[in-house]
């Protein structure tokens, strides 16, 4: 395995890890259908919440959640929008970010709720 994709497995790692700690429960991990990919599915109370994670070695090239355009927010909102037709959801949805820089082998996480809407 290429080492950014292991960085990248250790990312999403950490964040279930997370997002488990804050209450949610993980539903789906690395979730795909038809080219379609969404790294977290996990769910709250209130929603069912579609996360992206994204992890950085550093910060020298900006910030990690930077790295999500317009393009890949429309691809989750269509993987979600699959999902959500497949599975008979009827749980209103949201997007996150989890944005992860490994600094000195500790993990600096950042978690964006509503990152994004799904009217793009």
């Amino acid at each position: 395995m290429a080492e950014h994709n292991i960085l990248g497995k250790k990312g999403e790692d950490k964040a279930v890890v997370y997002l488990e700690t804050k209450g949610y429960r993980i539903v789906e991990r690395n979730w795909t259908f038809h080219g379609y990919e969404i790294d977290i599915i996990a769910e709250d109370e209130d929603f069912i919440v579609f996360t992206e994670v994204k992890t950085r070695a550093t910060d020298e090239w900006g910030n990690p959640e930077d790295a999500i355009g317009r393009q890949r927010m429309r691809r989750m909102i269509n993987s979600a929008s699959h999902y959500l037709k497949i599975n008979w959801i009827d749980k209103p949805a949201r997007f996150d970010i989890i944005s992860i820089i490994w600094n000195e082998g500790k993990a600096e996480l950042e978690h964006f709720e509503d990152a994004f809407m799904a009217f793009l």
